[in-house]
């Protein structure tokens, strides 16, 4: 007979606590920041804060802008382009995670 051990491990995503400035957010997704404004302004991105000066993004926020970014340089897509591939690419990753479940279970 065999023993298998299995070893659990927790953690928290690092990436996910971060909260970052529109000037981190800039540098850290090479985006100008009036593009970055133009996406908050889309509902692209969701800062915590009532002004530019006050908003801080979180680590889904960097993923998001990263996406972004590649949509409106590679694509050439406009800011409303970019929010509808976000929220395209955002229910197909859904999709895709509620049929894993449903095959496994």
């Amino acid at each position: 007979m065999t023993q298998t051990n299995m070893t659990w491990i927790e953690g928290a995503v690092v990436e996910t606590e971060i909260h970052m400035t529109i000037v981190e957010l800039a540098h850290a997704s090479r985006t100008p920041e009036d593009l970055i404004m133009a996406w908050v302004s889309e509902g692209v991105l969701s800062p915590v804060g009532s002004s530019p000066q006050e908003w801080r993004f979180g680590g889904d926020s960097l993923k998001r802008a990263r996406i972004a970014a590649h949509l409106t340089h590679d694509l050439d897509l406009n800011t409303p382009g970019v929010a509808l591939a976000l929220d395209l690419l955002e229910e197909i990753f859904q999709l895709r995670k509620r049929l894993q479940r449903e095959n496994l279970g």
